[in-house]
């Protein structure tokens, strides 16, 4: 992707020529360029074309109107009024020293303006309103250009689900994935591929969302796609302990990592859900890192839930051996199955502005026990938006439903 180039603003931009007086021009001088310029804000003092301050009009105005001033301080010196310390800028220098270097000289130098320079001689005045006009210009171009950033990132994270969107589709006709970042692009991914005899599917929440959470799915997803390579995927707990390990190496947050004893720069990583599935058998393997699985058997009322282990994936405090166990189920046909990460859980919303929790998905669940996955997770997303309500969103929110 190429995005346009833009010249970086300078004080030089803002610069208007101006009058200015010398040290030893009197006040009468300074009073009648003032009348004669009535759009005269600010006026410099130079000593040989070098500025040495700034009149402000308003300041010297006013006490110029007080009674006696014209007869005691007309004939003085115009420094009488002169801001000594006014900000001097040259031409050259970048809009942002230029604003950090106002908001450091204070209010005198937003109200009154502030003088440039060229080589050190007087070129003109500045004012803090068009500084913080260029200031915001400068801004939406920057958070213009890093929404194009993010909207390209978000067809790439899209391209590299799609094709697991594609397999689902082939094999399991009844399901949906939802998936839906909070932002443009999010920390949730999916993965799901056929193999001989069955399929593998991977459900995960990595740390954080938006751009940062995105990075980790690269991550985590490529982890994850050289762990299949290596081990295969019949194996949901050996693959979760490999990219725990990827990881936690990756990102220096395994304590054999040089450097690692003395604080990692990080401690991120996922919770998860794999599934692996025998279609002779009909056996589903499921193994969890705080995600849990949740079965409706047909002719069953209640929803039956396999939890999932209670340590995390690649973080610090997960050791590096941590071993993840894989739990088998015997799937009769016509079971709804679901997964989801904990942005569907955890939205805040309803009357008390609390979770929306596991009870409300489950009672969703058993409502439409015998509908298609669609309609089920039709019905889910229906609910949880009555739920949320106005309340912002939380987290991304990815689900996926399925019937074998």
């Amino acid at each position: 992707m190429h995005l346009p180039r833009y010249r970086s603003s300078v004080a030089a931009d803002l610069c208007i020529a101006t009058e200015s007086v010398q040290a030893d021009a009197n006040n009468f001088a300074v009073l009648e360029l003032f009348t004669e310029r009535r759009d005269m804000m600010s006026l410099p003092v130079t000593e040989q074309q070098r500025p040495i301050g700034l009149i402000s009009r308003n300041i010297f105005m006013s006490q110029m109107s007080k009674p006696f001033y014209h007869e005691v301080y007309g004939k003085k010196s115009c420094i009488a009024f002169m801001d000594k310390e006014p900000l001097i800028v040259d031409a050259a220098t970048s809009i942002e020293d230029l604003t950090f270097r106002a908001v450091e000289a204070g209010e005198k130098a937003l109200a009154d303006g502030f003088i440039i320079t060229e080589d050190g001689v007087l070129a003109g005045v500045g004012f803090g309103l068009q500084l913080m006009n260029v200031v915001a210009t400068l801004q939406a171009e920057k958070n213009r250009q890093i929404m194009h950033s993010i909207d390209y990132a978000s067809v790439i994270q899209r391209a590299l689900l799609r094709s697991s969107s594609a397999e689902l589709r082939a094999a399991l006709p009844d399901a949906h994935l939802e998936w839906q970042p909070r932002d443009v692009v999010g920390g949730d991914f999916y993965l799901f591929e056929r193999h001989a005899g069955g399929w593998f599917a991977a459900l995960a929440d990595c740390t954080g969302h938006g751009v940062p959470g995105a990075f980790m799915t690269l991550i985590a997803s490529s982890a994850l796609s050289q762990a299949l390579r290596d081990l295969g995927p019949r194996d949901p707990a050996a693959l979760i302990g490999a990219v725990s390990r990827a990881i936690k190496t990756l990102l220096g947050q395994d304590a054999a990592t040089p450097g690692a004893s003395h604080g990692a720069g990080s401690n991120d990583g996922m919770d998860c859900a794999f599934i692996c599935y025998d279609e002779a058998s009909g056996q589903l393997h499921f193994a969890g890192a705080k995600q849990s699985l949740y079965l409706v058997a047909p002719g069953q009322d209640e929803v039956r839930c396999l939890d999932g282990a209670r340590m995390g994936v690649g973080y610090i405090d997960t050791p590096a051996g941590h071993a993840w166990h894989n739990q088998v189920l015997e799937v009769a046909p016509g079971s709804l199955l679901f997964i989801t990460t904990d942005g569907l859980l955890d939205q805040i919303g309803g009357a008390r502005d609390i979770a929306y929790g596991k009870r409300r998905m489950r009672e969703q669940l058993l409502a439409r026990r015998t509908a298609p996955a669609g309609e089920v997770a039709a019905a889910l997303l229906h609910d949880f938006g009555a739920w949320q309500g106005q309340q912002p969103r939380r987290d991304d929110l990815t689900f996926f439903c399925f019937r074998l």
